[in-house]
């Protein structure tokens, strides 16, 4: 017998037979899964006891994330455990990052032999495996190139940047170019100041403001008012998730995409696709988009890109 642990309301018993696939609490479970079986061996759980880090947590780091009263000190596949042996199953995956797990032994092997090899060297040269990943990246995509940077609301901010300056780059002399741009409700681009503005919940935006003007909020899979508002002529840029992942999970329709496409071609916006967290086969396609057969003209990655460690990357389309 185990006890499913759902965080932070109430517990629900299972036996090892109970069918896990079947919806919880309307489909929407945030879970982990506290198995009564060994604890993982002690030698490899270097920390101290769930309480006394948390009272350091306390006092020593900035309190900006409303934690669960859970520390997590090793994992292994799915699985996670906390310094007393508790295990637990991992049903965040790292906020969608963890997409091969924890302690995966290719992923394992991959990052260790590379940090023996060589670490970080900057953007001041050239490395091998960075223009290796490029070519894998843009051979297996719609893009043409790809710039690399640590985090998803990087890779936003610096689509931010590329659509500003594209914009001035094809109208030299036009003093007034598109600067600025379209985001849609539930939306979630990053905590940055320039993706921060993109993101529609005012709760994340409120405490920092005034965060970057020129950002219009439409309703998500609204047609027409999206056509409306980019044929003013002054968006640079349309940011879209093919797949909403801010507090549920929410599809756009493939005449919703198509839309876009068709708009921004006519009034010469760029398109934005945020695959940061739909990408990199999260929905059976590598990327979200192929199964609406709806290309951006750039695509934002990160998370599970890296499966854990801190790179991201924007592509686009060399126009």
């Amino acid at each position: 017998m185990g006890s499913l642990k759902l965080f932070p309301s109430f517990s629900l018993s299972v036996s090892p037979a109970t069918n896990l696939r079947r919806p919880l609490n309307n489909g929407r479970v945030n879970a982990s899964l506290n198995m009564d079986v060994e604890a993982p061996n002690p030698l490899k759980l270097k920390s101290n006891g769930s309480n006394e880090v948390i009272e350091k947590d306390a006092k020593f780091i900035v309190g900006t994330y409303a934690r669960a009263p859970v520390v997590l000190s090793s994992g292994k596949g799915c699985k996670l455990y906390d310094p007393e042996g508790r295990e637990f199953l991992d049903c965040a995956a790292g906020i969608a990052v963890n997409a091969l797990g924890h302690g995966d032994p290719d992923w394992l092997r991959a990052v260790t032999e590379q940090a023996s090899i060589l670490t970080h060297v900057s953007n001041a040269y050239y490395s091998i495996p960075q223009a290796e990943l490029a070519e894998r990246l843009v051979g297996n995509s719609f893009a043409d190139r790809v710039f690399f940077t640590n985090s998803g609301t990087e890779a936003n901010e610096a689509a931010i940047k590329f659509s500003r300056k594209f914009q001035r780059f094809i109208h030299p002399d036009n003093k007034q170019p598109a600067t600025e741009f379209i985001s849609f409700t539930n939306s979630f681009h990053g905590r940055t100041m320039g993706a921060l503005a993109l993101t529609s919940k005012e709760h994340y935006r409120s405490p920092f403001e005034p965060v970057m003007p020129g950002v219009t909020f439409l309703e998500y899979g609204n047609i027409q008012a999206a056509i409306d508002l980019i044929r003013n002529g002054m968006i640079a840029a349309v940011f879209v998730e093919p797949v909403q992942g801010e507090g549920g999970i929410y599809s756009a329709t493939k005449e919703f995409l198509q839309a876009l496409r068709s708009a921004c071609d006519d009034a010469g916006s760029l398109l934005v696709f945020d695959e940061v967290q739909c990408g990199l086969g999260r929905t059976g396609y590598l990327w979200a988009h192929e199964a609406y057969g709806v290309f951006p003209d750039m695509m934002t990655l990160a998370k599970p890109l890296a499966g854990g460690l801190p790179i991201a990357s924007r592509r686009k389309v060399i126009t």
